[in-house]
């Protein structure tokens, strides 16, 4: 049996549940979330607790059973504290700026990385003098933001030489030594 799976969910009093068929609709103070359900996968709930059962003891059911347990975890947790990631633009010149809903992105190419972020993702940018910039992505989806941060690192991702490039706070990079001389 799942470990994780079978570890009851305990849900705090400000946070609303809502089980359907084949849905579950979580509704915090920082927004709401909802994920579909398989039908292999049983929700019970009983005051504060929500217990995930499975139907069948095939491989499936038992992998679904673990993931659907974190997911709901991390949709409770989301709509009551929230998740952030930090990136961390490492490079002469390179910057952010932050206007609207629009994160404009000068990354030594010719021209500037303009995306437009969803209404879910807050955004803050320190940047400090002979310091690198940090961009600080906030929200209450997980998903939504490793996604969002993923997409970001593509632009320019660490390359081994000089380091140069976007990289996750706090994330080292494996250097290789150039050419010898």
């Amino acid at each position: 049996m799942s470990r994780i799976g079978k570890k009851p969910i305990f849900i705090p009093n400000d946070v609303n549940i809502e089980i359907t068929d084949e849905k579950i609709l979580v509704k915090g103070y920082l927004g709401s979330l909802s994920q579909k359900i398989s039908k292999e996968i049983q929700l019970k709930l009983n005051n504060n607790q929500l217990l995930i059962l499975r139907n069948q003891e095939n491989k499936k059911s038992k992998s679904l059973h673990g993931l659907y347990n974190i997911l709901i975890r991390n949709m409770i947790i989301g709509v009551t504290k929230g998740f952030q990631k930090k990136l961390e633009l490492v490079g002469v010149g390179y910057r952010a700026s932050y206007n609207g809903e629009i994160l404009d992105l000068n990354l030594g190419f010719s021209h500037n990385i303009m995306i437009q972020l969803p209404k879910e993702i807050n955004i803050e940018i320190q940047s400090e003098k002979s310091k690198n910039t940090i961009i600080i992505l906030k929200s209450y989806d997980k998903q939504l933001l490793g996604i969002i941060a993923a997409k970001i690192r593509s632009f320019r991702v660490p390359e081994p030489y000089k380091g140069k490039g976007i990289r996750y706070f706090g994330e080292e990079v494996r250097r290789k030594t150039g050419k010898s001389a």
